[in-house]
């Protein structure tokens, strides 16, 4: 019996890359899938209804359960209708991996509003309306029945976000965003029986080919930026086994788990009054100690595998 039996989800952007691999395994693990892709390209524009249904036909043909759904998830009645096509197809939901994203990338001072608004509306637009939708349906369930559900939300950041990424400031503070969102929805959500995870993965998808070009990996016999090395991570968030887990980011890549934190204080400057700009320029060097004063994100795992640079 699979981690996921039983179980209904609605996976978002799950017709190609890293969504895809999540419903097939999903599927795999026994859960019941509803499938949304709105099948556009990489910066959003376009539809087709391919994406999602071959997914679905995938599903089907290895002996799953699953239905496609095409509405745009960034729109108040997508996000509404793909909860509805979950609980209508097979009566429950127990599952939303919000996976659905585009791409804009540019310098600031090249990127248009538009960019910017695209890039929001799809990541983080489309993240809050579908766990809203979610969370109305299983607040209402736990209201009727008196006691807390077991269901799982699982948000897609990125260590573009919480790392960053020259060029990508619209979508780095998109999932930046993600993650923040993920933290405050797990406190929310927590007395209903809702946890709430992100993770940021590191893989080869549509995506990372218009921001770091065709990516191969290391040779060998494990390609460790297969999109699907992503969905066991997820798979478990979304099991009963994690049951316990909320309000946390993960990064994946390859083999490699990571388990992120977001904001601490790592140095302070102390005193009983305000401080004095001249004050603070002569002791700031105790605050910073030994740290650089200059921000240079660490190189992620997926970069590493994939040979890009140390700011990428």
């Amino acid at each position: 019996m699979g981690m996921l039996e039983g179980k209904v989800a609605a996976i978002t952007g799950a017709g190609r890359g890293i969504g895809r691999g999540e419903a097939l395994l999903f599927a795999e693990e026994g859960a019941r899938v509803v499938v949304n892709d709105l099948g556009g390209e990489w910066d959003g524009s376009g539809a087709d209804t391919r994406a999602a249904s071959q997914v679905v036909e995938e599903i089907q043909a290895a002996g799953g359960e699953a239905v496609a759904h095409f509405e745009d998830i960034s729109q108040e009645e997508g996000a509404a209708s793909l909860i509805a096509a979950a609980l209508e197809a097979f009566g429950r939901l127990d599952a939303v991996v919000n996976n659905a994203g585009i791409l804009r990338d540019k310098m600031v001072f090249n990127m248009t509003v538009e960019d910017w608004d695209a890039v929001m509306k799809v990541h983080l637009r489309g993240h809050f309306l579908v766990t809203r939708a979610a969370a109305q349906h299983w607040r209402e369930r736990s209201k009727e029945t008196g006691e807390p559900v077991r269901a799982a939300i699982v948000n897609t950041s990125s260590t573009s976000g919480i790392l960053g990424n020259v060029g990508q400031s619209n979508y780095g503070a998109a999932k930046a965003g993600i993650a923040a969102f993920s933290y405050i929805t797990a406190m929310e959500l927590a007395r209903y029986g809702v946890t709430v995870n992100a993770i940021a993965p590191g893989a080869r998808t549509r995506l990372t080919e218009k921001t770091f070009g065709d990516l191969t990996g290391a040779e060998g016999s494990f390609d460790a930026l297969a999109p699907e090395n992503v969905a066991p991570l997820v798979a478990y968030l979304c099991s009963d086994a994690a049951a316990g887990i909320t309000g946390q980011v993960f990064s994946i890549a390859g083999g490699l788990v990571q388990l992120y934190q977001g904001w601490t204080a790592v140095g302070e400057l102390s005193k009983d009054e305000r401080w004095s700009p001249a004050e603070l320029a002569e002791r700031i060097d105790e605050l910073f100690g030994d740290r650089p004063k200059v921000y240079s994100p660490v190189r992620s795992e997926f970069r590493r595998a994939a040979g890009i640079g140390r700011t990428g």
